[in-house]
């Protein structure tokens, strides 16, 4: 899988965050250097795509591998997966309490903490568990260590906006763009739709407003982190369906759309370019894409039989158009 999507990735973005919840997590720096080789062995031929190691914090990581972490070129952040909140995250944390000294040991060594911010609690409804989530765990977790660094991933609600907005300046989230262009009526129309399903789930249109708000305010608290996730056909379409969207394909394209929806084309390079790269104290990009606002049909499938897989992937959009395109650059 990931020698038929990486090339999407690489085409739009010079690096990223690369998440950590394989279905072996990658736990550690030495496993991190591994993951990292791969995806350099599977970039397209030509390409500088950088990726961004994280590690997968769980309740037994511990602040010695924190500092292989910061000493390590390639490790730039920990991932916070709350056990069982998402895909492939069994082995994530189980009680935060028990990684405080773990924490601390990130929180001097400048190393930012990336949250999923799903409470797993299953009394608590699966709608209001980001905000749960702020109440019971962040709030907490932000006071306790005011110096750390802290990403809401892919915030979805107006909750985790005002949080974010209210936070000091060591907060910030990443927002989706299939998050900013879709409320969670896309996983009900005309009949269940397996391929609008991710964690975490889409909301209701006053959430969804609230983030297209956050995203064109200019705010350097709010980036672009696309979340994209390739399942085959047969992990979505089955009775016990994976959870994510893959949007690598538009990676970029599809932020457009909703920046010149909202008047706000002129903001989008910072948010995607510039603030992100600000908060992880890294250098922004040199190199430059030009978006030219020509349409282009989405493909019904990727193929995955070159890859060895004998099934496909379902793009998001997929048999519709997306507004922009990069010049030079077939769509």
């Amino acid at each position: 899988m990931l020698r038929a999507v990486l090339p999407d990735t690489a085409r739009r973005f010079a690096r990223a965050i690369v998440m950590p919840n394989l279905k072996n997590p990658v736990r550690t720096v030495a496993e991190a250097h591994a993951y990292r080789e791969r995806i350099l062995v599977a970039r397209p031929a030509g390409s500088q795509f950088e990726p961004l190691m994280t590690l997968y914090l769980t309740d037994n990581t511990t602040p010695d591998e924190i500092e292989r972490a910061r000493a390590s070129a390639h490790v730039h952040a920990v991932k916070y997966y709350p056990a069982g909140a998402t895909t492939n995250s069994d082995s994530g944390v189980t009680d935060i309490e028990r990684c405080y000294d773990t924490l601390a040991a990130m929180e001097v060594l400048g190393l930012p903490l990336l949250v999923h911010g799903e409470v797993t609690d299953p009394s608590v409804d699966v709608f209001d568990r980001e905000a749960v989530f702020i109440e019971r765990i962040l709030e907490r977790l932000v006071t306790r260590f005011p110096r750390l660094k802290v990403v809401l991933e892919h915030v979805t609600t107006e909750d985790g906006i005002a949080f974010v907005q209210d936070g000091p300046p060591t907060v910030a989230a990443t927002l989706t763009a299939h998050h900013l262009l879709l409320n969670r009526n896309a996983m009900f129309r005309g009949g269940l739709r397996p391929h609008a399903y991710c964690l975490p789930i889409l909301k209701r249109e006053r959430h969804r407003a609230a983030l297209v708000q956050a995203a064109i305010s200019g705010s350097p608290k709010f980036f672009l982190g696309t979340d994209s996730a390739p399942h085959a056909r047969a992990t979505k379409e089955a009775a016990c369906g994976c959870a994510g969207l893959y949007t690598a394909h538009a990676g970029i394209e599809l932020y457009a759309e909703v920046f010149r929806a909202a008047g706000a084309l002129d903001r989008l390079e910072a948010f995607a370019s510039l603030h992100g790269p600000a908060f992880y104290g890294l250098a922004p990009n040199r190199d430059r894409i030009t978006l030219i606002e020509d349409p282009w049909s989405v493909p019904q499938t990727i193929d995955l039989a070159p890859v060895g897989i004998h099934d496909s992937l379902i793009p998001f959009r997929a048999g519709e158009n997306v507004a922009f395109r990069i010049e030079g650059m077939d769509a």
